[in-house]
């Protein structure tokens, strides 16, 4: 059978410009074949009908798999690590609470001596730094003039007092010639008058030598109590006057510390509390030391008051003018349970810890009686026993009934 193909005009399309369906599509021609058509409705016919199916069936497919439940698997309850640095064993502890307190040491005798008398000085024997002890003589000023004036004053006071004994002997034997007669009494008036002048003179003379004795004593300048050698003011062969500064000494037996404190801690003080004090300049060291008073009245203007604080300092390692600070212990409890405050929790029924008991945590009921800040702790009326195991920290995660694993940190 003959088939007559149309062969179609390429005078429009030059040769070169055929693209390559089209050359094909002329091969076949002029072989005098008829191109193939693509069957484009039936593969548009198809196309249509899967839409339609997936419409219908996918709803139906998703809704099964939905209404049929999937097995549950129960998963076992995980065990919580816990840092051993947030799990404490209850044990009786010593609770302190302290006041902080600073402040600079001084000695608590101090004395500074000076010369009550005109002379030159004879002898210094200590310096700065030398140890002395009560009764030592320290300054020796030249007594030669001193006591040859004591020696003038004494002449004088004798020398007066027998012209008094002379004198009253007198008044006797007038009084008696008076008494018959023989003397006016104008004349026995006037040797009383000399009487009395030459005992008021005698007691001026008496307290002139009394003065150049003590004016001799004072020329030797002794220590008045066990001490060191503060400050040396004076040399041998200076000229001295009453007034004059000569030596300082002080005290350093027993050191003095003027705290300042809050006025509203000051009711919670008293004489005699203990006081710990560590010192800039000696590291790792604790002196023991004692309230020894408190001022009535706080400072103007700071709302503070003074507390003076005593430390005993037997070996002189305390110097005066050092930085101190203390703590204050203003109350004290022995042999009694307290736990962190972290460690208690709160719920509805009332405040608990966590207590481990065989690695489960166990809500346990406590019943707090104080709060020490100083010490951080809750002291406890009722809820734990001594060996009891329990959460310190504060792990908002974990709750009663959970088990947990205790891990180094």
């Amino acid at each position: 059978m003959n088939v007559h193909v149309e062969r179609p005009d390429n005078s429009i399309k030059p040769e070169w410009a055929l693209t390559r369906r089209e050359r094909k599509r002329q091969a076949l021609i002029d072989a005098g074949l008829a191109p193939r058509k693509f069957p484009w409705f039936w593969a548009l016919a198809i196309v249509i009908v899967g839409a339609g199916a997936a419409y219908i069936l996918v709803p139906q497919l998703t809704a099964t798999e939905a209404s049929t439940p999937a097995p549950v698997v129960a998963a076992p309850d995980p065990v919580k690590l816990v840092l051993s640095a947030d799990v404490t064993t209850l044990a009786p502890q010593t609770i302190t609470e302290t006041l902080k307190a600073t402040g600079s040491l001084a000695p608590r005798r101090t004395i500074a001596l000076s010369s009550q008398v005109n002379g030159t000085v004879d002898d210094v024997r200590f310096r700065v730094g030398d140890s002395v002890r009560a009764g030592d003589v320290l300054v020796q000023v030249d007594i030669e003039t001193l006591n040859i004036q004591l020696q003038q004053q004494k002449s004088t006071a004798e020398a007066t007092r027998a012209q008094l004994a002379q004198a009253e002997a007198q008044v006797e034997r007038t009084e008696r010639l008076n008494t018959r007669g023989l003397v006016a009494s104008a004349n026995l008036d006037s040797e009383r008058a000399n009487v009395d002048a030459l005992r008021s003179n005698l007691k001026a003379l008496e307290s002139q030598v009394a003065a150049a004795e003590i004016g001799l004593r004072n020329a030797t300048v002794i220590a008045p109590f066990d001490g060191v050698v503060a400050a040396r003011s004076v040399e041998p062969g200076q000229v001295t006057s009453p007034g004059a500064a000569l030596m300082q000494i002080v005290d350093l037996s027993v050191m003095e510390m003027t705290a300042y404190v809050p006025v509203s801690a000051s009711p919670n003080l008293r004489p005699g509390q203990a006081v710990t004090l560590t010192v800039e300049g000696l590291p790792g060291r604790q002196f023991s030391g004692s309230v020894a008073g408190i001022s009535p009245v706080a400072t103007e203007g700071t709302r503070t008051v003074p507390v003076l604080v005593t430390v005993d300092n037997p070996g002189g390692e305390l110097r005066g003018g050092m930085f101190a600070t203390g703590q204050i212990v203003t109350a004290e409890v022995e042999n009694t349970l307290a736990v962190p405050p972290a460690a208690i929790r709160e719920d509805a029924e009332g405040q608990f810890v966590l207590k481990i008991v065989d690695g489960d945590l166990v809500r346990q009921a406590v019943e707090p009686s104080r709060s020490w800040r100083a010490a951080r702790v809750t002291e406890l009326a009722s809820g734990l026993a001594v060996g009891d195991t329990f959460v310190s920290g504060r792990l908002d995660d974990l709750r009663a009934g959970m088990q947990v694993r205790v891990v180094e940190n």
